[in-house]
C-alpha cells in the first residue's frame, strides 16, 4: 500500500525525529555511564545511573520503539519497500537486535543498578556490586551508539542496490531488464554486515547468560 505525499511526509518526518532522538538520548546515556563508572563522588555516581535509568525508560525505550515501527510504516509504504533493497533490509534487522537489546538491557542491568543506588546507605555505595554493571552499561550503550551511527551511515548512503527480491518485484512491473540465468551475488558488505549482526547478538546473549540478568529482573 502506497501512502499519500502528506502522510508519507508525516511519517518520515516522525521516523527522522525519533531517530535522531534515540541517538542522542544514547549518546547522553554513554557519558552518564562514564560518569558513573569514573567518579568516586558517591552522590555523583548515584546521581548518574538514577538518571540513566529515567532516560531509559521515558526516552530511549520509547523513541526506538517509534522509531522502529515508523521506519517499518515507512518502508511498506513507498517505493523502497522492506525486503527490496540490501541497505532498508540492513537498517531493519540492526534496529531489530538493537531494540531487543536495549529492552533486556534497561529491564535488568539499568534497572539493577538504579534499585542499588537507590537502597544503599548514604554517603557508602556497593562499589564491589555497582562496579561490574557500571562497566557493562558503558559497554552496552558504547556499542549501542555505534549501531545507531551504522544505521545512519546506511540511511544516507543507501548502498548495494536491489535485493533478488527487489528485482523481481521491478521485472513484474515492467521497471527493469530481465536478468540472465546467473544470479547477482549477495553484496560483500551485506553479508559482512549480517555476520557482525549475529556475532553482536551472540555476544549479547552470551553477556545476558554470564551475568545473570533477564527481563524478568526488572524493578
Amino acid at each position: 500500500m502506497t501512502m499519500t505525499p502528506r502522510l508519507r511526509k508525516f511519517a518520515l518526518t516522525t521516523h527522522v525525529a525519533c531517530s535522531v532522538g534515540w541517538l542522542g538520548a544514547a549518546a547522553g546515556f554513554l557519558v552518564l555511564s562514564i560518569a558513573g563508572l569514573t567518579s568516586h563522588d558517591p552522590e555523583v555516581v548515584r546521581g548518574t545511573y538514577l538518571s540513566m535509568d529515567l532516560i531509559g525508560l521515558y526516552a530511549i525505550v520509547p523513541l526506538s520503539l517509534t522509531a522502529l515501527a515508523t521506519g517499518v510504516v515507512q518502508a511498506l509504504g513507498t517505493h523502497w519497500g522492506l525486503l527490496r533493497h540490501y541497505w532498508v533490509l540492513a537498517k531493519f534487522l540492526l534496529a531489530l537486535l538493537a531494540t531487543y537489546a536495549l529492552l533486556m538491557h534497561q529491564f535488568s542491568a539499568v534497572a539493577q543498578a538504579a534499585k542499588l543506588v537507590s537502597n544503599a546507605a548514604a554517603p557508602t555505595l556497593p562499589s564491589a556490586e555497582l562496579r561490574p554493571l557500571g562497566t557493562e552499561l558503558l559497554g552496552d550503550v558504547s556499542a549501542a551508539v555505534l549501531v545507531l551511527l551504522v544505521i545512519t551511515t546506511l540511511s544516507v548512503y543507501k548502498p548495494w542496490g536491489l535485493t533478488r527480491y527487489g528485482r523481481c518485484k521491478q521485472q513484474e512491473r515492467g521497471k527493469a531488464p530481465k536478468q540472465p540465468d546467473t544470479e547477482t551475488p549477495t553484496p560483500v558488505g551485506f553479508k559482512l554486515l549480517l555476520s557482525v549482526t549475529g556475532a553482536l547478538a551472540a555476544l549479547f546473549k552470551l553477556v545476558l547468560h554470564v551475568t545473570g540478568h533477564g527481563i524478568h529482573r526488572g524493578h
